[in-house]
């Protein structure tokens, strides 16, 4: 999370608010929309997208090595394709989430936390051979036509025929359409880059492993949303595709993994959130720069984005968001609170308190479906807000959200201090070795499940002697 200033307005209306708190990446095969007569070169023309997308993900990730090994492996790939002559060049984006995604232009945008989940040069490779093929398929502008035709029937439809049930249905027609569309671009990039893979070498069998390992990673993430699940088709039909892909090809066992080369560049690359932009460990949130911490209930997972944390419970019926802004001087919690929310508060509920010493302003808001707790908190310069939503007026909102509000507090620069940043080390396996003392070494919560999700492992698989692994240390 990083300090956000202040617009006027956050323009968080309750559906809104309900979009972010369940925003998150996970998985790759997007490749992000312009016009779709954007040119096909690289150029200053487009380091403006570039830039605004790379501050969206936490900036740019240095980790010379790997950056080196995933523009040869581009390369490799983009002569294997049916326009070699096209330029591609690939960003490592500062960013502990599962994604990867291409502009139309030929920019290839991989997150750090995709690639701490894959553990050959062949993974990686069909990665960006999937993104490439976006690009080289045209997916972009071919969806960007659909939506002006979906957008075209929906005004036809309201404004025309003045019918707004035909609207809404129209509406409804166009999502399903673009959602179907999706499916089939991700599958079409499925099968282009895994012939694309083999042409350049790799093992053609490095996407259906990757694609498992992005299903082992979305089952244990809460952060993907119905809308991707909507665009994007089911992990087993595409593992399954990409296995026959593959089996097409006729290389099994001959395609380059290239495990070592690529776990030795990995070693070293930060792992988890950016402590200059907070972390997360458990249910508990702290962040050294804005010296601010605060705890979400029990059973909430939460996710820090470069705009806000977000919280969930497991049955998605509650939701938090905490974010930070930088207010106009002089201006009181009050006017925060109702300048930066554009739903109704509720007249008589806008109380002024402190909490942990921290001065506190707090309200309520009913939305059509939700249920809104608000408040304002000022440590210093920096207001934040912490807000949870339950749905429809359940009993325990008032409970959470007063548990959630003691629980934030001021960080001292002595414990500010203490916060380490985590990385990947990649160790050789020695005699003795097993699952559960190698991941006894990770200082990250649920531990088992992470060593066994970063090395592509099952709870009975054992350790073999001089094989390598990767684990999180400090």
């Amino acid at each position: 999370m990083s300090t956000i200033r202040q617009r006027g307005s956050f323009s968080l209306l309750g559906s809104v608010l309900l979009a972010a708190l369940v925003a998150g990446c996970s998985g790759f095969g997007n490749d992000v929309s312009l016009p779709a007569n954007a040119p096909r070169v690289l150029g200053p023309d487009r380091d403006r997208d570039h830039l605004r997308l790379v501050r969206a993900f936490g900036g740019e990730g240095r980790a010379p090595q790997l950056q080196q090994m995933l523009t040869d492996v581009t390369n490799r790939l983009v002569m294997a394709t049916d326009r070699p002559d096209e330029a591609f060049q690939v960003t490592i984006l500062n960013s502990p989430v599962v994604n990867a995604f291409a502009l139309p232009n030929g920019r290839l945008y991989v997150t750090r936390g995709l690639l701490a989940l894959a553990n050959d040069t062949s993974e990686v490779a069909a990665v960006l051979s999937h993104e490439i093929a976006h690009v080289t398929l045209r997916h972009a502008s071919q969806r960007s036509e659909l939506q002006a035709r979906s957008d075209l029937i929906e005004r036809v439809a309201e404004n025309v025929l003045n019918d707004a049930e035909e609207a809404a249905m129209a509406q409804s027609q166009a999502r399903s359409a673009l959602a179907s569309f999706s499916r089939a671009q991700e599958l079409e990039a499925d099968q282009t880059g895994v012939k694309v893979l083999a042409r350049a070498g790799f093992d053609p069998y490095g996407a259906p492993r990757f694609l498992t390992a992005l299903g082992r990673s979305s089952a244990s993430s809460d952060s993907s949303t119905a809308e991707r699940n909507a665009s994007h088709p089911r992990t087993d039909d595409r593992v399954a595709r990409a296995l026959q892909a593959a089996r097409r090809t006729g290389m099994e066992g001959t395609g380059e993994t290239g495990r070592l080369a690529y776990l030795t560049a990995l070693d070293g690359l930060s792992y988890g959130d950016d402590p200059a932009d907070g972390v997360v460990k458990g249910r508990r949130f702290i962040h050294s720069r804005l010296g601010v911490a605060f705890e979400a209930p029990e059973g909430f997972t939460l996710e820090n984005t470069s705009q806000a944390v977000l919280g969930s419970s497991g049955d998605s019926e509650r939701r938090l968001l905490f974010d930070a802004a930088d207010t106009p001087l002089g201006q009181s919690l009050e006017d925060v609170l109702r300048s930066t929310w554009t739903d109704t508060i509720e007249p008589g509920t806008l109380t002024i308190g402190t909490v942990n010493g921290l001065p506190v302003v707090t309200a309520l808001s009913n939305g059509k479906e939700w249920t809104f707790r608000l408040s304002a908190i000022r440590i210093g310069n920096t207001t934040f807000r912490l807000i949870m939503a339950t749905r429809g007026n359940r009993g325990d909102l008032e409970a959470i959200f007063q548990q959630t509000l003691n629980s934030v507090r001021q960080v001292q620069p002595d414990e500010a201090r203490r916060i380490r940043p985590l990385k990947l080390q990649i160790v050789t396996a020695q005699r003795g070795d097993t699952v559960q003392n190698l991941a006894a070494r990770m200082p990250v919560d649920r531990a088992l499940d992470k060593f066994l999700l970063l090395n592509g492992l099952n709870r009975n698989d054992t350790i073999k002697i001089g094989e390598r692994y990767k684990i999180v240390v400090e």
